[in-house]
């Protein structure tokens, strides 16, 4: 009885002691942490998309108290969130330009054709790689959902062969532009509304043949705009959103009326 009370008493000491040693040193080794940290990362929607640039939202948050990003880094963020986050930082700060994803593409399985019988991997990026073209149109999307499958907010669906962008949804985010192999995903100022739905870079025989809905490389969008926001590289139409002002005259010449008010 006597050796079972010692032993218990051994093990409650060397207990104590090691109890007492790890509190000493967790205190020694301390990282001391800004309770900022976790407001801020309260006011971000926590998607941990990357849209930011960082890895998710706990490091965002880090990197904005620590002042190594702006306080409207999160590009998600709506105007009361970023508020909320300038005043716990004890700064006035506005939301970043709202973007949305645009898909600059209307060659609809109406509008072009399949050139070969694709029976791989339902996937952009495989057929990509396969090496094969699906439709006619080299440029065009090819209507497999990379995109749909990288979007965390539902906001893409494929509608007859096209990816479909749900704006009220959108976030900004950009995982579809980067999930699309073909890059025919562009961010774009959601206040601008229109766009070119295109990006072939034939020249207008070649693209007429491919698709009923692909830019001529005319030029008449770029002799209609007043602001000199349009201009035509490659035979395929850009639109410059610093200086565009949303008029819509370039999409009423357009004679393929491929360039779109959204």
């Amino acid at each position: 009885m006597q050796e079972v009370i010692i032993a218990t008493l051994v093990v409650g000491v060397i207990g104590l002691l090691i109890g007492v040693a790890l509190v000493a040193v967790s205190k020694k080794f301390a990282v001391e942490t800004d309770e900022r940290v976790g407001l801020v990362r309260e006011s971000l929607p926590g998607n941990n998309c990357g849209a930011c640039g960082y890895a998710g939202c706990d490091a965002v948050a880090a990197a904005i108290v620590e002042g190594r990003a702006p306080v409207n880094a999160c590009p998600v963020c709506n105007a009361e969130a970023v508020k909320k986050i300038g005043d716990i930082m004890g700064v006035q700060a506005e939301a970043a330009e709202r973007k949305v994803a645009y898909v600059h593409c209307a060659g609809t399985c109406d509008k072009t054709s399949v050139r070969c019988n694709y029976v791989g991997i339902h996937d952009c990026r495989a057929a990509v790689l396969s090496g094969i073209s699906v439709w006619e149109c080299d440029y065009g999307c090819l209507g497999f959902g990379s995109c749909v499958e990288a979007c965390k907010f539902g906001a893409l669906r494929v509608e007859n062969g096209v990816a479909i962008v749900d704006e009220s949804k959108c976030a900004g985010c950009g995982k579809c532009a980067k999930a699309c192999p073909k890059g025919l995903i562009e961010l774009v100022p959601a206040d601008k509304k229109i766009a070119v739905r295109c990006a072939s870079r034939d020249r207008g025989p070649a693209v007429k043949k491919a698709c009923t809905a692909g830019c001529l490389g005319c030029g008449v969008c770029a002799k209609q705009c007043e602001h000199e926001a349009i201009t035509v590289d490659g035979n395929l139409a850009h639109i410059d959103y610093t200086k565009c002002v949303g008029c819509g005259k370039c999409a009423e010449k357009c004679p393929a009326k491929i360039i779109e008010m959204f």
